[in-house]
């Protein structure tokens, strides 16, 4: 083989080794700088490693109803801001702070969770 065969080949198994750490980083694909509040019943609550889901019911006159997903921090990060995952059960209406998607697609990061008396809990500002 040629050193140019051996040079592309070295390039392309460093850049598929290092695929995984770019696709769990992916803290650039949340809008940080623009939080907002979104409201809906919860289908599945999950504070796990590396990342918290939860799952939530969604109604807008816009789009209608359906599950939109959510990632969070890691459980250790979420119970430091002060996240349970018993503070939300399934069937629970409740309201998230979020990072939306920056693509505008459904989705985003959980940075808080809002209780009824509006009070706020957590504040994560990056996912990373």
């Amino acid at each position: 083989m040629s050193k140019l065969t051996f040079g592309v080949l070295g390039f392309l198994l460093s850049v598929a080794a290092t695929l995984p750490a770019v696709a769990h980083h992916s803290a650039v694909q949340f809008d940080f700088q623009n939080t907002v509040n979104l409201t809906g019943i919860v289908k599945v609550v999950q504070f796990a490693n590396p990342h918290a889901k939860i799952i939530l019911e969604v109604t807008d006159e816009k789009r209608g109803t359906r599950d939109i997903q959510f990632e969070g921090h890691s459980r250790n990060n979420m119970y430091r801001q002060g996240l349970r995952p018993e503070m939300m059960t399934v069937g629970d209406k409740i309201t998230i702070r979020i990072a939306p998607l920056r693509d505008g697609s459904d989705g985003g990061y959980v940075t808080a969770l809002i209780t009824a008396d509006g009070q706020t809990i957590g504040n994560i500002s990056r996912a990373d």
